[in-house]
């Protein structure tokens, strides 16, 4: 993780680090789903506190109202008043608006472009997108923007995660035609090249869908390992060569893609892939 001061990223401190706080949410978050109730010295064991110091916390959690004691025994449960943690997250529910703060943080510092799209009928459809400085390429990929995806890092990270038919299937699905000298069309070169994604975790384009153009994307996955949509991060090529792109970006891009991940899965539903282009 890493904490912005006007702008600049830094890394974080520990001396920055208030010890009370980050014990307060270690005992929020020794409740759960399958121990709803717990004594003080289960809360210590499960928040990695000593006793005297998890007793403090958790009547200080009650005198604030985001822990009560159980009427019969010495336990304590959260009360309702824990979702005004999560209600600020969850007010904006749908995927892209999750995302576009996520994409921001990457421009113009790592890309000159980040785009948050899903796969429909064998195209990428772009849901949001942040840039600046690609006007020049003539690349316009406002939300609602449709482009094959056999010929963007964006659908073939998300191609990659699905069954072999369903990859046939969206291929199949519209005329698969060269976009610069460097574009795969053949069925079987596409297959192989998203087996070669799946293994690397991630898609790498070089000019493959518009020259002078270099992406690298991946995938926003549900729990069964699902496809949802993907992430992408673009730069110009004279900005900086591909492996050098490619070690900066894909780390990047799959953070974002496993943060939106992960607060699909917390939300129970709540964040959903919405804003599709009809």
């Amino acid at each position: 993780m890493s904490m912005a001061i006007d702008g600049e990223k830094t890394p974080l401190n520990p001396k920055n680090q208030v010890q009370s706080v980050a014990k307060a949410f270690a005992v929020l978050r020794a409740f759960n789903r399958d121990a709803s109730e717990l004594t003080v010295a289960e809360v210590a064991s499960r928040a990695g506190l000593d006793r005297g110091t998890a007793f403090r916390l958790l009547h200080t959690l009650m005198e604030l109202g985001y822990v009560r004691p159980v009427p019969e025994g010495r336990r304590y449960r959260l009360t309702l008043k824990c979702l005004e943690l999560g209600f600020a997250a969850l007010s904006a529910d749908d995927l892209p608006t999750h995302a576009t703060p996520l994409l921001r943080e990457c421009v113009p510092r790592v890309a000159d472009a980040a785009s948050l799209g899903l796969l429909e009928q064998g195209e990428v459809v772009y849901l949001t997108r942040v840039e600046a400085g690609l006007d020049r390429h003539g690349v316009v990929r406002r939300p609602g923007t449709r482009v094959g995806a056999y010929a963007t890092a964006l659908g073939q990270a998300i191609l990659a995660w699905l069954p072999r038919e369903e990859q046939v299937a969206h291929l199949n699905a519209i005329e698969r035609v060269k976009l610069s000298e460097r574009t795969l069309t053949g069925m079987d070169e596409l297959l192989a090249r998203l087996d070669e994604v799946r293994a690397r975790g991630h898609a790498v384009s070089d000019g493959e869908n518009a020259y002078g153009l270099r992406t690298v994307a991946a995938p926003v996955l549900d729990l069964s390992g699902r496809p949802l949509a993907g992430v992408s991060l673009t730069v110009g090529a004279a900005r900086m060569p591909v492996a050098d792109f490619t070690a900066l970006a894909v780390p990047e891009a799959v953070r974002i893609a496993a943060e939106l991940a992960e607060g699909v899965r917390l939300s129970l539903g709540s964040i959903s892939v919405t804003g599709r282009a009809a």
